[in-house]
Formats: structure tokens, sequence, C-alpha cells
């Protein structure tokens, strides 16, 4: 398995890669990607702690699984590729963005531009079979995942955490809010979002304004 990662994940997550449940993992994602086809490529498995260290991060946006539509996934949550059309649930994102900022909907979906700001993109389950969805849950994904969230709470203060959706609120049970800031809105899919919940949230002028007080910079949504 191939694995691009900043230099602060790898120092903070070595004792993590070593546990017997990541080894298990790794064969079980080595053997997928050898006998079938799995989203993303390999090479972007960590794109989103290779775009974005923890030094960097001051925003966490927690998905589920990523696209299993060919040419889609590119390793951070609710992104996809350059030139794709953008899928039900990011084209609600950039719905409520220009609701909440006044900016025009982008013409590409890929968000490495919000990664390389400092927006760990992060899905609780790294790797998926194509057109199968959540085929790869519950492999230990999800407890390395919890061990990213765990560690951002614990070391660092100060951190808006975007979490939409009930599956991304139960995942966040374990974030301090005493010291960060948990924006929760209904999941931006058309499912929950159009029985209202998530368009008129305004998480993200309100992560801004949260970062800018904190003397930091606000992101270029």
């Amino acid at each position: 398995m191939n694995v691009n990662i900043a230099e602060s994940w790898k120092n903070r997550l070595a004792a993590e890669f070593q546990k017997p449940y990541f080894t298990d993992l790794v064969q079980f994602v080595k053997s997928e990607y050898q006998q079938t086809k799995i989203y993303p490529p390999g090479k972007l498995i960590f794109n989103a702690f290779d775009k974005c260290g923890f030094d960097e991060t001051k925003v966490v946006i927690l998905g589920q699984d990523p696209y299993h539509g060919a040419g889609q996934a590119n390793g951070l949550s609710f992104s996809v590729n350059d030139g794709v059309v953008h899928p039900p649930s990011l084209r609600n994102i950039f719905k409520e963005i220009e609701s909440d900022l006044g900016k025009p909907v982008p013409v590409s979906g890929n968000l490495e531009r919000w990664a390389t700001q400092g927006v760990l993109m992060l899905n609780a389950t790294l790797t998926v079979r194509a057109g199968e969805a959540g085929s790869h849950q519950k492999k230990g994904w999800e407890q390395f995942t919890d061990a990213v969230i765990r560690c951002i709470s614990a070391e660092k203060s100060g951190v808006v955490f975007m979490l939409w959706g009930k599956y991304a609120q139960d995942k966040g049970a374990v974030i301090d809010g005493s010291k960060h800031l948990i924006l929760k809105a209904k999941h931006p899919s058309p499912m929950a979002a159009n029985y209202g919940g998530w368009f008129g949230t305004r998480h993200f002028s309100q992560a801004n304004n949260y970062l800018i007080d904190k003397g930091l910079s606000g992101i270029e949504w």
C-alpha cells in the first residue's frame, strides 16, 4: 500500500501503524487492490494526510466512504477529480457556500484547494470497492480514523469540526467540545438536505469567524 503522508502525521500515527489491527487492514486492502477495482487509486489512499499536515489542520470535515464511481474519489472527503460531474452532496455543499458567502459554484469539484489551506477532509473509511458503497467498512479503517480524531482533539485546540449527518456526529463523540468548535448539521445529501437541517446552517462563515477570532486566517471556500 503506497503511503504518501505528511511527516507531521507519520510521527503522530507511527504507533497506530504498528498495531495488529492495522497490519491486518493493510493485508486486506492490498489483497482487494490485487483482486478487484478499488477507489481511490492506491497512491491517493492517504491523500487527506498528504495535502493537510497535522500542524496546518484548522478544520476537519468528516465523511463516511470514498465515492465508488469511476474516476470520482481522490482521497479527500466529498471531493472529486477535476472534470468530474459534481455528486449531489457536493452540489449541495456548494449551494450552501453560495448562499452563506456569496461565492459562485466552482467549475471543479476538486477540493484540494481547501486541503492545502488547512482543511483535513477525512473519510471514516479510506477505501471502497467500485460500485459497492460501504464495502470496506468494519475492516479497521474506522479504528484508525477514530485515532486520528482523538489525536487532533487531544493535541490541538481551536479546530473546527464539521459533522454532517448522524454517522459523522456519532464518530465525533470523542471530540473535546470545550477546546474546539463542533458544527453539526444534517448530511448534505439530497435525501437529508431537502428535508431541512442543511441549507441555512452557515457552517462556512461560522468556521471562518471562529478561526479569525483565534488569530488565524479563514478558509477561502
